[in-house]
């Protein structure tokens, strides 16, 4: 049928209409989903940080994902979408830009306010001096060996290490959660090969392809290790390491690219997904029995996606305009982890977890809102540079009662990418 005459005809009556009719435009909750999915991350890792305990949901899920890791699928799957969206409409070259603006000025202040203010305080607290705080392992190595979002160093002189063996922290990295960087980079080069070679706009099969791949990987997983633990402890292939992002595990990168490969479906097919609140209740209902039951990977994240896209045009109109404007999920994300390994070594975790947990947001906000509106924001007013401005219509314009005037050329001012749709 053609995709006109199919657009034309009424939705069944199971559904609100198809995706492509309904997440058009700015009017979703997308930004509010991304705040709860890094919020979720922060709720994840506290009970782990702050006290060794195991992470929410592992228990659940049976070693399956805890609700961090949960969140990160989830954060690819929306990724997927508003990236393909993104990829489709630009040239290559502008498109690998926009991603590199959203994502590197962020992750650069983060990694500088790490290495040269938290650290040294955090030296200083153990130490009562600076002398011993460089090296190859100090601030300057710490920024030399992660700045391209490869991750290769996550200690800074052994402090954290240290902290571990003492038993006040848990994890022996100043700022775990930067690891997935460079896996969502990897996938943004992806997207840039598909839309290099056509396939996003003129072989979107290809994209079924490639997912069913990833699918069969993951299957074959499940048929040898029926109650799979995840990605995350796999060491069934060897981590290989790619220029400027680092080592790559590709059992982590399987996973999380399925999940990313679901959202690209969603946005390439969008005229033939069906916004359906029977088919998202049975889809939720498909999630918790994986989770519980085992087979998370094979059906339940396939579920989980297709819930936080008609959650994310289902949701009431109060979540649409929570992050419509402006997107604190990437700050929340990139700081979480390393607050609340600060208020370990401060020894605030001694006020029980509920305090723990409220300390770090209270942290963790202010930054997330500094680094939008004094860093990402600002970068991102930056996609249009070297861009030609548009040509002058040709004709005379016509107003709204039909009087003509002369033709004038008007440029548009920059904008900034909302979060609920890629800078384009």
């Amino acid at each position: 049928m053609p995709r006109a005459l199919a657009r034309r005809l009424p939705a069944p009556r199971w559904t609100h209409g198809a995706v492509a009719e309904l997440l058009a435009g700015r009017d979703n909750s997308l930004g509010f989903l991304r705040l709860a999915l890094a919020t979720a991350v922060v709720v994840s890792h506290a009970r782990f940080l702050g006290y060794g305990g195991k992470e929410y949901g592992r228990t659940f899920s049976g070693g399956q994902v805890t609700l961090g890791s949960l969140a990160v699928y989830g954060f690819f799957v929306l990724s997927g979408l508003l990236v393909t969206r993104s990829g489709m409409r630009l040239p290559v070259g502008r498109f690998l830009w926009h991603r590199a603006l959203r994502i590197l000025p962020g992750f650069w202040v983060c990694m500088a306010l790490t290495a040269f203010v938290v650290a040294p305080v955090h030296y200083w607290h153990v130490h009562s001096t600076l002398d011993g705080l460089g090296g190859p392992t100090g601030p300057i190595g710490y920024i030399q060996a992660n700045w391209a979002i490869a991750t290769a160093e996550y200690d800074i002189s052994g402090l954290m290490e240290y902290e571990r063996s003492r038993g006040v922290t848990h994890a022996a990295a100043f700022n775990g959660s930067l690891w997935t960087l460079r896996h969502e980079a990897l996938c943004y080069v992806g997207v840039a090969v598909l839309a290099l070679t056509g396939i996003l706009t003129r072989a979107r099969r290809a994209v079924v392809l490639i997912t069913a791949v990833l699918g069969w990987l993951v299957i074959w997983q499940a048929i040898t290790t029926p109650f799979w633990a995840g990605p995350m402890v796999s060491g069934y292939l060897r981590t290989f390491w790619l220029p400027l992002l680092g080592a790559v595990n590709p059992a982590v990168m399987f996973y999380l690219g399925l999940a990313f490969c679901f959202g690209m479906l969603f946005e390439l097919y969008k005229e033939r997904v069906p916004v359906s609140d029977p088919l998202a209740l049975a889809s939720f209902a498909v999630l918790l029995g994986s989770l519980r039951y085992g087979y998370f990977y094979i059906v339940g994240l396939p579920s989980f996606a297709y819930v936080l896209l008609w959650l994310a045009i289902r949701l009431p109109g109060a979540f649409r305009r929570i992050g419509a404007r402006h997107d604190y999920s990437y700050g929340i994300y990139i700081y979480g982890f390393l607050v609340q390994q600060a208020l370990a070594v401060a020894g605030y975790t001694r006020f029980g977890l509920t305090a723990y947990f409220l300390l770090t947001m209270t942290f963790t906000l202010p930054l997330a809102v500094a680094s939008w509106h004094f860093v990402e924001r600002p970068a991102l007013r930056l996609k249009d540079l070297g861009k030609r401005p548009a040509a002058p219509p040709s004709s005379p314009a016509h107003d709204r009662w039909g009087v003509t005037h002369p033709a004038s050329a008007t440029v548009a001012s920059p904008t900034v990418a909302s979060p609920n749709a890629p800078a384009d």
